[in-house]
């Protein structure tokens, strides 16, 4: 990879951990009539959405980079880093992630996309090497 190549991509590690950190602290939003209007008190996962959205577009951009799974999947990996690191170490001993369905959601939400899209890399790579082994 170039210079310039390495800086993008770097980029995009540091947009996955800052995305990663965002997703969590607004993960336990509500509709409670706070920030959000009121309705009940629902759960407003709204970052879960935005995992499913971001988290491919970070492969995808990856990948442009170099077609390479381990590269394409770097944003993916960074992310779950993340979200491991504030699981397991919380700053100043506070719990950051919520424990029920809300947390399995953007783990989910943010994890299959992104995974489908390192398959759809994969796929590219490997229809290009047998079309250069067929020639």
């Amino acid at each position: 990879m170039t210079l310039g190549e390495r800086l993008r991509y770097g980029g995009l590690l540091a947009v996955s951990v800052v995305l990663g950190v965002f997703e969590l602290f607004f993960l336990p939003l509500r509709l409670d009539g706070r920030v959000l209007p009121d309705l009940w008190s629902l759960p407003f996962p709204i970052t879960a959405v935005l995992a499913a959205f971001t988290m491919p577009w970070l492969v995808v951009r990856a990948s442009r980079i170099k077609a390479r799974a381990v590269v394409a999947g770097g944003p993916l990996y960074i992310w779950l880093a993340t979200l491991l690191a504030f699981i397991v170490v919380a700053p100043g001993g506070d719990s950051i992630v919520i424990a029920d369905w809300r947390t399995l959601l953007l783990l989910a939400a943010g994890a299959f996309p992104a995974t489908v899209k390192i398959g759809d890399v994969l796929a590219g790579t490997m229809k290009e090497a047998h079309e250069r082994a067929d020639h």
